[in-house]
């Protein structure tokens, strides 16, 4: 009960008065939350609830596909609210301008939020399934700072994620394997949009939080029932037509609403009486209690100036965002205006070309001499495609020629090689620190050595081993002699064996002074040994560098490639578009030549039989006429002779 007089006494206070500094909308707007409360344990608890996040995986929705009432506007939002039918999508998706617009907005987001990753024209374009996930991890983070993409099953999480969200169209499992296609990535980046605006909306929200936090501290739970829900849509469905009309104050409903709360709850007023007469007394202990514990009161006043200076701290981080929002709007603002310039002084270039190409058009004529001129030209063109065709093709097919007769050859010298080095090792040459080696590098390095060393290191490694074999022979040969004194002097000290035991102990020091020279010279070989391996692995680290240096300018060059391949193919289409352009004008000409002929033909014969026509009668006027005057002729003779 205590509840429902906090509720009442709220509920007054929202509709009795309206603050000056604030529009009624926004007033009412924050005095409609109070529709919301439902009752609980009759009337033991009312609340008002706090407002979902648009993760919450339970919702109740309200409103049905409802039909206009008396005095609602056709156009009224609320007609549809809350169904289950599949919504068809409206938005321009295949538009190249929507897209371009969506990746705007997409590029500024990202950019004003710091994401990590390397943003560009050609990554957003059309970017892999990677960066997609990248993307929507970073920007759903916003909604869920510890939310982590799972590492598998990404192509089902997605979609799962947006239909919790509420996404009103269907994101396809299949389109998460090919994002960035053309028929697919136009649909993943309007997704996107849409979180963008759920997580601003998600912001706008949390700001509203921090400003009216009152007006939802004291909702715990909803307790919905069939009959209430009947209420309070009756409520609703008359307080917004009402709001439809143009009215702004809904005392009358609001006070109809509560009466029929009361008698579906069977409220007694004169518990609610004595049960404000009790929350009277206890506020008075409250106040009296407050009084006797400063210490409490000034840890309460603590515990608000702490929230005030949060709120306070907010308010500024806010401001600051804010301030920063408007040097960015200002500073597109005037690249906007300084591109519209731009587009101006363009568009009158286009429109003085484009006169001066129509003036050019209306003076030009065709003679057949320029009729035949052109015929060669084209001509002449078709016979260069033909031959760069035919050219391009020989030069193809000469190139990989070359590639795999080089690939053969270079299969074979690492045969050949592997094969040598496979000997040496056997005869202890490789590596330098082998025993016969005596410190030259009998190793072959194709990475190191050019196809025009190659004569001069074979022949190298030949004066080494040629070398080497002289040394041996010395060596065997010196061992031989030396083994031969060494057997005389063996002899002689088995006879003064006797004569020489007083000269054991000094023979005993040198020996053990040459064990010492030994271990320390043992000690400099392993050393030796060890600077020369660590040698090697850093030669052979350089040796892969250069591989992959070779296989990305190997690379590079495909690429280059492939670039003038589409250049080609491109400037083929234009020339095919421009060979059927003439072809269309020359037929178009053509065909104005031969009605003009055939036009002039018809007049000609036309003239001819008017001119036949003519020259017959007068010709037969003629021959009357001089009839006549041979008749007149020999009636005068006739007459003379008579005479």
């Amino acid at each position: 009960m205590l509840r429902y007089l906090q509720f009442n006494g709220r509920m007054s206070r929202a509709t009795g008065s309206r603050p000056s500094d604030l529009p009624m909308r926004v007033q009412d707007s924050n005095r409609m939350s109070m529709v919301y409360t439902t009752p609980q344990s009759k009337f033991g608890k009312l609340s008002i609830p706090k407002p979902q996040s648009g993760t919450s995986e339970r919702r109740t929705s309200f409103f049905g596909a409802r039909t206009s009432g008396a005095g609602m506007p056709r156009n009224s939002i609320m007609s549809g609210f809350g169904g289950t039918e599949k919504i068809k999508d409206a938005r321009p998706l295949h538009d190249k301008s929507f897209v371009q617009q969506c990746i705007r907005q997409l590029h500024e987001f990202l950019t004003e939020q710091g994401y990590p990753g390397t943003l560009s024209s050609k990554t957003l374009q059309s970017p892999s399934t990677k960066e997609f996930v990248k993307m929507f991890e970073f920007i759903y983070r916003q909604l869920d700072p510890t939310f982590e993409m799972p590492n598998s099953k990404v192509e089902e999480e997605i979609p799962a994620l947006l239909k919790a969200l509420r996404y009103p169209f269907v994101l396809s499992k299949s389109s998460m394997y090919s994002v960035g296609a053309p028929h697919t990535w136009p649909q993943a980046l309007a997704a996107l949009v849409w979180l963008i605006d759920t997580v601003k909306i998600n912001w706008s929200l949390m700001k509203q939080d921090l400003l009216f936090s009152d007006f939802c501290e004291d909702s715990d739970s909803i307790e919905e029932g069939a009959e209430y829900n009947k209420l309070f849509l009756d409520y609703t469905a008359e307080t917004y037509s009402k709001f439809m009309q143009g009215d702004d104050t809904f005392e009358e409903e609001d006070e109809a609403f509560l009466t029929k709360l009361k008698k579906l709850y069977n409220v007694d007023e004169a518990m609610l009486v004595s049960m404000e007469e009790k929350h009277r007394m206890l506020s008075k202990e409250v106040e009296q209690l407050e009084k006797e514990s400063q210490t409490d009161r000034l840890m309460t006043k603590r515990m608000e100036k702490m929230k005030l200076q949060a709120d306070l701290k907010k308010l500024q981080s806010y401001r600051s965002s804010l301030e920063t929002f408007e040097a960015n709007l200002e500073k597109k603002a005037s690249e906007l205006d300084d591109e519209l310039d731009t587009t101006v002084s363009h568009l009158e270039t286009l429109k003085h070309e484009r006169n001066e190409l129509q003036h050019l058009l209306q003076n030009q004529k065709f003679t057949p001499a320029d009729v035949e001129r052109i015929n060669r030209e084209k001509r002449e063109l078709q016979q260069t495609i033909s031959s760069l065709s035919k050219s391009l093709e020989d030069a193809e097919q000469h190139k990989w020629n070359e590639e795999i007769a080089f690939a053969k050859a270079k299969e074979k010298a690492e045969l050949k090689l592997a094969e040598y080095h496979k000997l040496a090792r056997k005869l202890k040459l490789i590596p330098q620190s082998a025993e016969n080696a005596c410190g030259h590098d009998f190793e072959i390095r194709p990475s190191e050595c050019g196809p025009g060393s190659m004569v001069q290191y074979k022949m190298q490694i030949q004066m080494r081993l040629r070398k080497l074999i002289s040394d041996v022979e010395e060596e065997n040969s010196r061992l031989t002699n030396a083994n031969l004194s060494l057997e005389e002097s063996c002899e002689q000290v088995n006879f003064d064996i006797t004569e020489k035991s007083n000269d054991v102990k000094q023979l005993r020091e040198q020996i053990r002074k040459l064990d010492e020279r030994l271990d320390f010279d043992m000690q400099e070989i392993a050393r030796e040994e060890q600077e020369w391996a660590a040698e090697i692995e850093s030669v052979e680290n350089h040796c892969k560098l250069l591989e992959k240096k070779v296989n990305y300018g190997y690379d590079e060059a495909v690429q280059q490639l492939k670039a003038a391949q589409q250049e080609y193919h491109l400037v083929l289409q234009e020339t095919n578009e421009e060979r059927r352009t003439v072809a269309n004008n020359l037929a178009s000409v053509f065909t104005t030549a031969a009605d003009h002929l055939s036009i002039t033909e018809k007049c000609l014969e036309d003239l001819h039989r008017q001119v036949q026509r003519v020259c017959s009668k007068a010709v037969e006027e003629d021959k009357a006429a001089v009839q006549k005057l041979r008749e007149t002729l020999k009636s005068f003779k006739s007459k003379a002779n008579s005479l």
